[in-house]
């Protein structure tokens, strides 16, 4: 059955041929895990998902995949902006100032959230024409250490270009493993917690990890935790449930991508196959710690961070981001709405990726 599903299922198909190619390899993925060696269903041979970038290493197709999705996407950017508006509400009329950057936004080689934000500040002048932030401290947290450090040096130079004196730290550790006493923070500076994509990889069936991580979070006091999350039910309790939520959720990214990009574009390909489907096989093979794209939605968000003792701060930026999926080109399809006072940018009414702000 999973032979001849395989064969219509195609990487340059229909919307739906596709999203079903990547379907269908993770339930392949999960009957092999679960069949005896030897069955009939251990023994299926399912034909080569896409030969094209076969000359590419494995970490090379991620991270080209994962460049393709940022650029034409705007699920991160989107996140990226909103949050970065929220962080400078956060910020004004102060002059020090800190980021505790969980994941480091996801480790793009140019820290392009950074980026944006070290140019608004620098923009917003106080005495003599100078730049009110005298001082942007920000925390990498993660374990890609030598990639941190070169986006580091990459931003502190551009900083110093732009008359903001950044001091640019590295924690490492995974998110299960850090601990308040990891982060250097200054009684006279404001702080910010910025989480994009990746709260959801610490959630787990029994709820210590996340709790754990969000009263480290609390202890910190910062001002402001910004999360930036995939607005989808992916971590319910039965398989059937979680199946059909993840189907009807990337089909209407791969329908999006149907709409910026060619039938024939690789680009599209190296995205869908590389990125989403490692997300999809995620959710559909596997169970316990191995499966860490547990993407829930905004209203299951509410509830866990009121239990750790956060209360919701509105997201009052609506204007800004329509104006943003304006100027950015972004394609017809893709609308913003307010979500009691969160910003959740979607396909078609389809939620894809939701906005939150929370305080202590």
């Amino acid at each position: 059955l999973l032979s001849e599903l395989r064969a219509n299922a195609l990487v340059f198909g229909s919307s739906f041929q596709r999203v079903a190619s990547c379907f269908v390899q993770g339930l392949a993925d999960r009957l092999a895990s679960v069949q005896p060696p030897g069955t009939a269903v251990g023994r299926v041979q399912l034909p080569p998902v896409m030969n094209i970038m076969d000359i590419m290493s494995g970490s090379d197709k991620k991270q080209e995949a994962f460049r393709l999705v940022y650029e034409i996407c705007p699920h991160i950017k989107f996140g990226h902006f909103v949050a970065n508006l929220a962080i400078l509400e956060a910020f004004e009329g102060e002059s020090l100032v800190h980021v505790v950057d969980l994941g480091m936004t996801l480790g793009l080689p140019q820290g392009h959230q950074w980026r944006h934000l070290i140019q608004s500040l620098a923009a917003t002048r106080g005495g003599a024409g100078k730049p009110h932030c005298t001082r942007l401290r920000i925390t990498a947290v993660g374990l890609c250490v030598d990639r941190f450090d070169v986006i580091g040096k990459d931003l502190k130079t551009y900083a110093k270009s732009m008359g903001i004196n950044l001091e640019f730290n590295i924690v490492e550790s995974n998110l299960e493993n850090l601990k308040p006493e990891n982060i250097k923070v200054s009684d006279d500076e404001v702080l910010v917690v910025n989480s994009i994509l990746q709260l959801h990889c610490v959630v787990k069936e029994s709820r210590g990890a996340l709790n754990s991580v969000l009263q480290m979070i609390h202890e910190l006091s910062p001002k402001l935790l910004v999360l930036v999350e995939q607005d989808s039910s992916h971590n319910g309790p039965f398989f059937l449930g979680r199946f059909m939520e993840a189907l009807h959720y990337y089909s209407a990214i791969f329908d999006s991508l149907d709409a910026m990009l060619p039938k024939y574009d690789t680009r599209r390909a190296k995205m869908e196959q590389f990125y989403f489907a490692e997300e999809i096989k995620n959710i559909v093979s596997c169970e316990g710690a191995d499966r860490v794209e547990r993407h829930e939605r905004v209203d299951q968000w509410r509830r866990r961070m009121s239990r750790a003792g956060f209360q919701a701060t509105p997201l009052r930026l609506m204007s800004q981001a329509k104006q943003w999926l304006g100027n950015n080109k972004v394609c017809e399809g893709y609308t913003v709405v307010e979500d009691k006072g969160c910003l959740v940018l979607g396909w078609n009414a389809k939620p894809i990726v939701a906005v939150s702000c929370w305080k202590c």
